[in-house]
């Protein structure tokens, strides 16, 4: 069983900075598509980024130019930088893999706590 385990997040004032990391159990080259998701209070969860194993990556239009998605194959680790960060980040990121064939992300880590204050 795949376990994905988030950590970084924390408590930030807007227009800091932080990296969260999703480390893996198993050698991330087995998944084809590899992404963070988030979920606000009273929201629904939404995507945030994803990125491929040609490392091809799409962003919400809330986080363009602002978030970079990454991943290192080498430490089996997910990474999203997120600088310039507003209030309306705030939520539980989730990291999430999807392995080739899959039509979904199959794999979910169990979130990790963005606050970020006004």
């Amino acid at each position: 069983q795949v376990q994905l385990v988030e950590s970084g997040g924390g408590l930030v004032q807007a227009g800091g900075s932080l990296r969260l990391s999703c480390a893996a159990s198993v050698s991330i080259i087995n998944f084809v598509t590899m992404g963070w998701y988030r979920q606000a209070p009273g929201k629904q969860r939404e995507l945030v980024a994803t990125i491929g194993s040609r490392t091809s990556t799409n962003y919400a239009d809330s986080v363009k130019g602002r978030f970079t998605i990454s991943r290192d194959n080498a430490k089996n680790t997910l990474y999203l930088e997120m600088n310039s960060l507003k209030y309306e980040d705030t939520g539980v990121y989730y990291c999430a893999a999807k392995r080739w064939g899959d039509p979904v992300f199959g794999s979910w880590g169990q979130g990790t706590q963005v606050t970020v204050s006004s």
